[in-house]
């Protein structure tokens, strides 16, 4: 393992969420590698949603919270820069197993990761208001 990696997984922590002898290939994927990765980089995540408000949703603090909710799914799910930039700041956390990994099956695993990332900004919502930003 390089230094690179082993920097990785003691910088990540640990698994978040059970792995069994049952669980499939993607699931052990997703609480060994993605839960801890979007932990770490939730800050970023914000921030992120933070800029892409600002650039492109600008009535987005004057929507209801509905709205808001399916606001930050459309902007994950059809805006494919941005979509690109997330999937960025989480596969440059992999190691390089990791990516052999995850290249056998990206487009599963680019769907487990764009839905656990929509489901983490909307539990999170009231960061999203402006009071916050000014």
């Amino acid at each position: 393992m390089s230094q690179r990696d082993s920097f990785l997984r003691e910088f990540r922590g640990d698994a978040i969420g059970s792995v069994s002898t049952q669980s499939s290939s993607d699931e052990i994927f997703q609480n060994e590698v993605l839960r801890p990765i979007l932990k770490l980089q939730n800050d970023l995540f914000i921030a992120s949603f933070h800029n892409f408000i600002s650039k492109y949703k600008r009535d987005f603090y004057s929507l209801s919270v509905e709205k808001k909710l399916a606001t930050i799914e459309n902007a994950i799910q059809k805006d494919i820069k941005f979509r690109n930039a997330l999937k960025g700041m989480i596969i440059a956390l992999f190691t390089v197993e990791e990516y052999s990994q995850y290249i056998k099956n990206s487009s599963s695993l680019n769907k487990r990761m764009m839905n656990m990332l929509i489901e983490r900004l909307k539990n999170q919502v009231q960061l999203f208001e402006k009071s916050l930003v000014e």
